[in-house]
């Protein structure tokens, strides 16, 4: 699989000097079931307390999007959103909580929670 942190662009912290939490929704992931070829969708969650940088909405969509016909599991598509996003931006919290929608009578959630060591 290809570097996708490359698609990610980043600013500078406006406010460095205090915690506070960022919230991104993406309701319109999709990617692709690796044993069954068949489209997964879910709504990706990020949550995090910037240290020096902050991700760029647009380049994070596009960074979103270019899952969209890869053949991964939930988990393994989570961790790397969230592995990532940790080394572009090395925040001080982040969690991705990642709701993909019910198949076979089956939903599940995925969620990746990282703190920076001290």
């Amino acid at each position: 699989m290809q570097d996708k942190t490359k698609i990610l662009v980043t600013f500078p912290n406006p406010n460095p000097g205090r915690d506070y939490t960022i919230i991104h929704y993406a309701p319109e992931f999709t990617s692709v079931c690796p044993v069954t070829g068949q489209p997964d969708y879910a709504t990706i969650i990020l949550e995090y307390v910037a240290d020096k940088i902050c991700v760029e909405l647009k380049s994070y969509k596009f960074y979103l999007q270019s899952y969209r016909n890869d053949g991964i599991y939930f988990e393994a598509v989570t961790n790397k959103i969230a592995n990532d996003l940790i080394k572009v931006m090395k925040p001080r919290y982040l969690k991705i909580t990642a709701k993909f929608n019910t198949r076979g009578g089956i939903s599940s959630d995925v969620i990746v929670e990282h703190k920076k060591r001290k």
